[in-house]
């Protein structure tokens, strides 16, 4: 990313979607902090976060990159609240949900066709329906051993039904002890996270499109201010909930043609995504016509990031062409590599290569061997994020075969 003084952006609205998180947003203020002081040592300019107003939480950020000052504003868009509402569900709920997620996935050709693309989300969605089975076999063998132990006492009919009342409560409690314990074994997060879309198989749900909404008129009103640049980005679930907000926006006239003069630009950044676990269920017709849609525009420029190194993500995966739906006048996504294993240092990689969803969140941390992508340079730096990755080619090792076995699209 190199600097063009006729090109400058001194004045940044950033819409930041985040994930399936439960987690209120302040989190990502204080990492946004924490690595953006790290990159400004590293990279060698000045960043300074502040707090700002508004209905939105976020933070205001003043840099100096490469001799230019620039003023950024960054909004989280938040549907935390929804994503803990969706994670209500007690122990046997829970694995009810797992039943009814592998079944349609499995059952609507979904799960095939996720396999022909990347190996690790695929591993990664299976990890909780394999270690929420373990757990409930670990509970089970427990409860039969004491049920047996205590049969040996005696073999009264009543001290029969206590014998397994006592198990049933050790094998409940066992079920609840790796609950309480999921913040070391994300089991249940991850099963809520992947039923939450194949409960409505791939389509969104009533709260959620309300809440998108909302998202579009707060986007639509930084499009009418004074600013040089509108960025939105979506990072893993929050990158196809991005699509279907900016395909709406557009849809709707509320993109004003970019001048010199008057008028901010529009970009999308999305990070780390997982567009096929959503667009290849039945009913994601919505998606798959947002995806289409966006990545043949003009009033936008839309860069993927991902990385092989994240397991969590599909890594270079095209989500346009996978998906199926990409129409002859394809522009976008431009797809690049973060390359993990060249941008980090092999100390760092070594530390953090078998931590998964710590490397789900490095498109938001520093680098210690910065190349072509930095997100502080992005978010808060004085180039357009077209201008910064112009001249780029996609990334050659990027998968772009069509495996989606459905493909219809809403009206």
């Amino acid at each position: 990313m190199t600097s063009d003084k006729s090109d400058a952006v001194t004045r940044r609205r950033v819409f930041y979607i985040p994930g399936y998180d439960p987690i209120p947003p302040r989190r990502y203020r204080e990492l946004y902090r924490k690595e953006g002081a790290k990159q400004a040592e590293v990279s060698g300019y000045d960043l300074t976060l502040s707090p700002k107003s508004g209905p939105r939480f976020g933070w205001q950020v003043v840099s100096q990159i490469d001799g230019q000052d620039c003023h950024s504003e960054i909004d989280v868009l938040v549907w935390s609240d929804i994503v803990q509402s969706s994670m209500d569900a007690g122990i046997f709920q829970t694995y009810l949900i797992l039943l009814r997620t592998a079944w349609i996935y499995i059952s609507t050709g979904a799960l095939r066709g996720l396999m022909k693309l990347r190996r690790g989300p695929v591993l990664a969605a299976l990890y909780p329906v394999a270690i929420l089975l373990v757990q409930l076999f670990i509970a089970v063998l427990l409860a039969w051993g004491l049920f047996a132990l205590l049969g040996l006492i005696s073999q009264t009919l009543v001290f029969q039904g206590i014998s397994g009342l006592a198990a049933l409560a050790l094998g409940y409690g066992v079920l609840r002890w790796f609950k309480k314990k999921d913040g070391k074994f994300f089991a249940y997060y991850l099963m809520h996270d992947y039923g939450f879309s194949a409960r409505w198989r791939g389509a969104e749900p009533p709260e959620l499109l309300e809440r998108l909404k909302e998202f579009q008129t707060d986007i639509a009103q930084a499009l009418t201010e004074d600013w040089d640049e509108v960025l939105v980005v979506g990072h893993s679930s929050g990158a196809h909930l991005g699509v279907s907000v900016l395909a709406d926006l557009i849809r709707s006239g509320e993109v004003p043609e970019h001048r010199s003069d008057r008028g901010p630009k529009l970009a999308f950044l999305t990070l780390g995504q997982v567009v096929p676990m959503v667009s290849f269920l039945p009913e994601a017709k919505r998606l798959r016509r947002d995806l289409a849609f966006l990545s043949a525009r003009n009033d936008l420029f839309w860069l993927d990031v991902s990385a092989p190194g994240d397991p969590c993500s599909f890594a270079l995966c095209d989500p346009i062409k996978v998906s199926g739906v990409a129409p002859i006048d394809q522009k976008w996504p431009l797809v690049i590599s973060a390359a993990f294993t060249q941008s980090l240092s092999p100390e760092v990689w070594a530390k953090l290569k078998r931590r998964f969803f710590r490397l789900h969140f490095q498109y938001l941390c520093a680098f210690d061997r910065p190349m072509g992508y930095d997100y502080f340079k992005i978010t808060a730096g004085n180039q357009y994020l077209a201008s910064a990755f112009k001249g780029y080619a996609p990334t050659p090792s990027r998968i772009d075969t069509p495996a989606n076995p459905h493909k219809e699209m809403a009206e």
